[in-house]
């Protein structure tokens, strides 16, 4: 038996059909009246369709029927006219049908493109502490089952509902008046009794088929985490341990698939006594009346005729329901994917930023990934326009935090950062961005040519200006020794290539993009020391008139720099220049030693 409906199930179907009422502006769109046009011409072809299908080939056939019963083959020609009209009424009504999904095509399809490009802009807006929390596959998932369940959700809402709604009015309309009340109320009772064992039946398919959705979406999300991250995978061994959690995975989608099914075939059966009892009540009514001289042999088959038409949509009917069931639900999933609140907003009207030296200040700021957990715990740091920053110290201290806080990924917990004098909680975070330039210490490439991935430093970016980017970041003879060139693909993530050559990509992309202020996170991290000899001469002359900030774990690439700043436990411990901090003695200094000693040690390893 189905289960009992929860009032949890009720507000996921109110969660559902607001969904709807929200898709309906995308369906109706102000700012595009021949869309709405195509509507209205989709629907008059709905009715003109259902006319024809009505009125047209059942009249036309139970004539034809009547005057061969009579048996005067002299209305030979009238019969094969009504046959005729019979056969062009049943034509009129497909060429309407699809004539009405011919000129509806372009609207379901320009609805889905917006509601599918407003979803895919928002996720861009979301917050880094949003990304860095998600499942991938699970949120494709859930945008691309939202997309695609609109336009089938459409078809049935406005071409198979409400024109068996039109149709089950003419027929009754028709039955009222040529067989009376009796044939009447027997059609309404069959269909009301149809549409509550569907509703019954398919909410229970609906239990059986959300609980295989979410077990399709883990095995998906479990194959794409574990395909992303397949290095790791390899160094530990795991392939078989990744094997057997995704066949877990899918076995249990697979038991759930198998109930799905099984329920569909109890649907069927009870959909079939339903509408077959209908069809021999009916039938049975009209020849006991023919019996008895009220009706004609064609009235058989005018009944017969109406009552297959009807049952035809209303055989689809569990389906139908269970699509736009499923379909408002799965909306109603990407609706709040679309209603997850932005972390990090501009305030109203918050002028863009104007950029003249690019002095950088960080007063007094508070900052913790977690409410309770701080990271930074009063930060006051100075970098002059035009000057150098090296950030340093221990793991875990905050040195690429900093990093993030300034281009705003996150709201301060309290204190502020300051561009020229200019809060950058103040003005858009579009031209904050566009001001400032990182080389990150994970370089995440797109899965696209080398070309592609350092000309995103910049729209619109000649391929003059890629190729002097590339040489200013030391790998232009890398790509022109590789047969493709700049259009060689760097395969997901980049993994094709080796962690300095990504480096090194990641650095042509920032200098393509030239901005007035400049991060070097652990920049050099991935280069061998030839590599990183000439990167860092390129970085000088660079950094040169740019306000710039390095992030970084070998203080031998920073000696140089105009202020070093010496974090630890989320609190400036020391700052000064190279000279100063090793005069002092102190962190920077015992640092410094240790890395010294690590040097010593590997070349004397490499000696041997």
């Amino acid at each position: 038996m189905p289960p009992d409906h929860s009032s949890g199930a009720d507000a996921k179907a109110d969660v559902g059909f607001a969904s709807l009422g929200r898709f309906l502006p995308y369906l109706w769109p102000a700012d595009a009246p021949m869309l709405r046009l195509r509507i209205v011409v989709a629907l008059l072809f709905v009715v003109l369709s259902k006319i024809v299908q009505v009125y047209g080939a059942p009249f036309a056939l139970q004539g034809a029927i009547d005057r061969m019963a009579h048996g005067d083959r002299s209305v030979a020609t009238l019969i094969v006219a009504l046959v005729v009209g019979y056969a062009a009424a049943r034509f009129g009504s497909t060429l309407f049908d699809n004539l009405r999904n011919a000129v509806f095509e372009r609207v379901g399809q320009d609805a889905t493109r917006r509601l599918a490009s407003a979803v895919f802009r928002h996720l861009h807006q979301l917050s880094l502490r949003f990304h860095l929390g998600r499942r991938t596959g699970a949120v494709t998932k859930v945008v691309e089952r939202g997309t695609k369940s609109i336009d089938t959700m459409l078809y049935f809402l406005l071409f198979n509902i409400a024109p068996t709604v039109l149709e089950l009015v003419l027929v009754v309309q028709i039955f009222w008046s040529r067989f009376g009340f009796w044939l009447v109320g027997s059609t309404l009772v069959m269909v009301v009794a149809y549409i509550v064992f569907t509703r019954l039946v398919t909410d229970w398919r609906n239990a059986l088929r959300a609980k295989m959705n979410d077990l399709d979406t883990r095995s998906v999300a479990h194959a794409v985490d574990s395909l992303l991250n397949f290095e790791t995978v390899k160094y530990f061994n795991a392939e078989e341990r990744e094997a057997e959690r995704y066949d877990r995975a899918v076995t249990a989608y697979a038991n759930a698939a198998v109930k799905n099914e099984t329920s569909l075939a109890w649907l069927n059966i009870g959909q079939s006594l339903i509408t077959n009892l209908m069809m021999a009540g009916g039938m049975g009514l009209v020849v006991t009346g023919w019996a008895r001289g009220q009706f004609t042999p064609g009235d058989t088959v005018l009944v017969s005729t109406l009552l297959a038409q009807l049952f035809r949509p209303l055989d689809l009917l569990g389906m139908v329901y269970r699509t736009v069931r499923q379909g408002l639900l799965d909306m109603a999933a990407m609706f709040e994917l679309l209603d997850t609140p932005a972390e990090v907003v501009d305030m109203a009207e918050a002028p863009p930023l104007l950029v003249g030296r690019g002095h950088v200040r960080f007063e007094d700021v508070h900052f913790g990934y977690e409410g309770e957990r701080a990271i930074l715990k009063g930060i006051d740091i100075d970098v002059p326009a035009g000057s150098t920053l090296a950030i340093v110290g221990p793991s875990g201290a905050g040195k690429s935090t900093i990093a993030r806080l300034l281009y705003r990924f996150y709201n301060l917990s309290s204190g502020r950062i300051t561009i020229d004098g200019q809060d950058i909680a103040e003005v858009e975070q579009a031209s904050l961005r566009a001001a400032i330039g990182i080389v990150p210490q994970d370089t995440v490439l797109f899965n696209d040519t080398i070309g592609y991935n350092i000309a995103y430093g910049r729209a619109g970016a000649t391929d003059a200006d890629i190729r002097m980017a590339a040489r200013g970041a030391a790998i232009d003879r890398f790509i022109e020794a590789q047969p493709k060139g700049y259009g060689t693909e760097v395969g997901e993530r980049g993994l094709k290539l080796s962690g300095g050559e990504k480096q090194r990509v990641a650095i042509a992309r920032t200098l393509l993009k030239d901005p007035p202020i400049l991060i070097l996170d652990e920049a050099t991290s991935a280069l061998d020391s030839r590599t990183e000899a000439d990167i860092l001469q390129t970085l000088g002359a660079v950094t040169a008139r740019r306000t710039t900030i390095t992030i970084a774990h070998r203080l031998s690439t920073i000696a140089d720099a105009d202020q070093i700043v010496v974090l630890e436990a989320g609190r400036v411990a020391e700052r000064g220049t190279h000279a100063s901090l090793m005069a002092a003695g102190g962190l920077y200094a015992e640092m410094w030693a240790r890395q010294a000693a690590e040097r010593e040690s590997g070349q004397a390893m490499a000696a041997e």
